[in-house]
This record gives C-alpha cells, structure tokens and sequence, in this order.
C-alpha cells in the first residue's frame, strides 16, 4: 500500500461514517455506531477531564465522534492531493494533512461546544408527562379496542395508541384527555366528560 491509497482510505472511512451518522441518526452528539470491533459511544460517557462542559450540562471530548470523522475526512483528502498532484516528500505531506484533519476536527468541536450545547438541555418527566395531554383522535377508539391520538407537546406533534378509559368506542376526531397511561397506552376520555367533573 502506498501513501496515496491510504490517504484515500482514510477519506472514503471518514465519508462513509458521516454517511452512516446522518442516514441513521447517530443520536444526540455522537450516538452508537457499531463498525467491525469499533464502538463509538455516546460522547457524555467520558472520564472526568476529558472534556468540555456545555451549556447544558455535558461534557464533550475534543476527540468526539464528528471530530474523529471530520478529522478523516480532511486529513485523508489533504493528504491525497498533496501525494497525488503536489511535488513534497511523505513527511511534509503527513504533518500538512495531519494539520488540516486537526483543523477540520477543532472546526466541528468548537461549532458543537459554542453553538449547538450552549441550547442543549434535559427534558425533565413534567416536560413528557402523558398525562394531561389533551388531543384528538386520528383512528377511532370501537368498544373495548384501541384507536389513535395525537397530541401536541413542547412544540412538537406527537401521537400515541389510545383507549377508552369506560371502554366504550368514541369516534375519529373526538377531542380527548389522558387520564392515565399504562404499558404505552393512553387511556383517554371525551374532553366535555373532564368539564362536567
């Protein structure tokens, strides 16, 4: 293997894992990628120290997930060109690259510590509460059976399987309320029953 093939390597590797974080979801600044015998874990689970501490309260590595693919990516594209179309020797290629893929990696860092954890934040159990949520139906509650409600919570539009609490059917846009939830399912009533109580 020589210089050009792994630098195109160490590109396609990086590519390919901000591929797979942006089709699959990565999750919330780093995730769970399973590549072969490498696990990338969510970035919150670093030794004291290791870290940055955000806005909301967690603590991001400098070596991070989008750091590390970032740093692939720019690293392995440098290090190609300069080899493929630039006259320098191997050494001075490898400290150019290895200067860019650090560039690219502190870029990505920073844009996660300034910009993006300074507005993260937990959401606390009164934030996802079920309880309460009043809703319409989108599939009709038949007696005894289960329909669908969707519901609107912290901005977003949200849906849940749904069931009479009395067991009786009710029908398809049927403004409801959750009088409790169980095992996933709201069990609702009709929201005119709720203001007679």
């Amino acid at each position: 293997m020589n210089w050009e093939s792994f630098y195109l390597i160490c590109f396609v590797v990086g590519v390919a894992m901000s591929a797979l974080s942006l089709a699959g979801g990565m999750g919330r600044f780093g995730g769970h990628v399973h590549v072969p015998h490498v696990h990338i874990s969510h970035v919150g689970h670093v030794p004291h120290g290791a870290g940055v501490r955000g806005g909301g309260g967690s603590t991001v590595p400098w070596w991070n997930a989008f750091s590390i693919m970032i740093f692939l990516c720019w690293f392995g594209a440098a290090g190609y060109l300069l080899t493929r179309y630039g006259a320098l020797v191997a050494s001075v290629v490898l400290l150019l690259a290895t200067a860019c893929g650090v560039a690219g990696g502190a870029i990505i860092f920073f844009f996660l510590v300034k910009v993006l954890l300074p507005h993260d934040r937990e959401l606390t159990a009164d934030e996802t509460e079920v309880v309460g949520a009043v809703g319409r139906l989108s599939a009709p509650i038949r007696a005894g059976g289960v329909g669908e409600m969707i519901y609107e919570q912290l901005g977003a539009v949200r849906s849940v399987p749904a069931r009479a609490e009395d067991g009786a059917p009710i029908e398809k846009q049927e403004e409801v309320f959750v009088v409790r939830f169980e095992k996933g399912i709201a069990f609702v009533r009709r929201f005119e029953e709720g203001l007679r109580d």
